[in-house]
Order: structure tokens, then sequence, then C-alpha cells
């Protein structure tokens, strides 16, 4: 079973930051992730979505290539490689891994305008490690969902969030 981790950031920049961070992770095999989509909200409250893959680009590519080879057995491959691109990238628009984008938007519309979230699909992960390297981000965010245990959320809220200040 996954986990799905939000965290909200001031800016555009820090999401980004911390989506590197957490791709440089996975290579290092302490984390395997679903999914990690940037959420950013404009100034004038447009929410606009950041996939670590382009399925429409993604689809065409594919298409084309498939398209190409079925227009070579009726002779017209660039036909077949065009009718194929379109249609790949048709069905890449319309297809969605990882986290629903409908979701993804209604987390956007809660943002503050100019901030953005990181949503994140864990497979697994080597979680003492990542919170570590995680750490460079102390300050900078806040977790707005998690479905983590209530233990790792509290550790992960250690590792990003300010410190809450001392009770008077």
């Amino acid at each position: 079973m996954s986990d799905l981790v939000i965290i909200a950031f001031p800016d555009e920049a820090t999401a980004f930051e911390a989506r590197a961070e957490l791709m440089k992770l996975q290579k290092e095999y302490l984390i395997e992730m679903e999914d990690a989509v940037v959420i950013t909200r404009s100034e004038d409250g447009a929410v606009r979505l950041h996939q670590p893959i382009n399925l429409t680009g993604a689809g065409a590519v594919s298409g084309t290539l498939w398209g190409g080879l079925v227009g070579l057995i009726f002779l017209n491959p660039l036909l077949g490689a065009a009718i194929g691109a379109g249609a790949g990238a048709i069905s890449g628009a319309l297809t969605d891994i990882g986290i629903e984008d409908k979701f993804l938007k209604e987390v956007g519309q809660s943002l503050d305008k100019g901030g953005s979230a990181l949503a994140v699909l864990i497979r697994k992960m080597t979680a003492d490690k990542v919170l570590e390297r995680m750490s460079a981000f102390l300050g900078k965010g806040r977790v707005l969902q998690t479905s983590l245990s209530e233990a790792q959320e509290k550790a992960l809220e250690a590792a990003i969030q300010p410190p809450a200040p001392p009770a008077a």
C-alpha cells in the first residue's frame, strides 16, 4: 500500500527543490515513489499541476512509433505516424497515473496565492535517511495531509515544519 504526503510551501521554487531532492533519493534507492507532483497557485488564483512525466508528449512519441510501423505494413508510414501521434497524444492526455488530478486541483485551491505544494505517493522508503535529507527544508513548509502512521507523521513534521514557539 502506498502513502500519500502533501507538503505546502510559501513559494514555487521550494516545492521544485524538494521534488528534485526526492528524485535524487529515489536514484539512491532510499525512496520509491509512484508519483511526485508540484502544485502551484499563481497570484491570480490559477492552479497548475507540474507532473514529472508529460503523458501527452509520451503518448505522441509512442503513437508516432507504432503508427509508423503500422503505416509500413500499408505502405504509407508518414500517414500512419501522423495518425498514431494524434491518437497517442489524445490517449496520453486522457490518462491519469498516480494521484488523481481532480484531487490535486482541489488541494491547489486551498493554497495561498503564490504558494505551492508537493504531493508525493510513496510506495516504500527508508524513513530515517529520507527525513534526514529532507531536513534541509526545515522551517520552509507545513504538512497539509498524510496517510503515514502517527509516529511517521510527527517525524515528518519535525523535519519540515518550523519549530513551534515555546508556550508562555
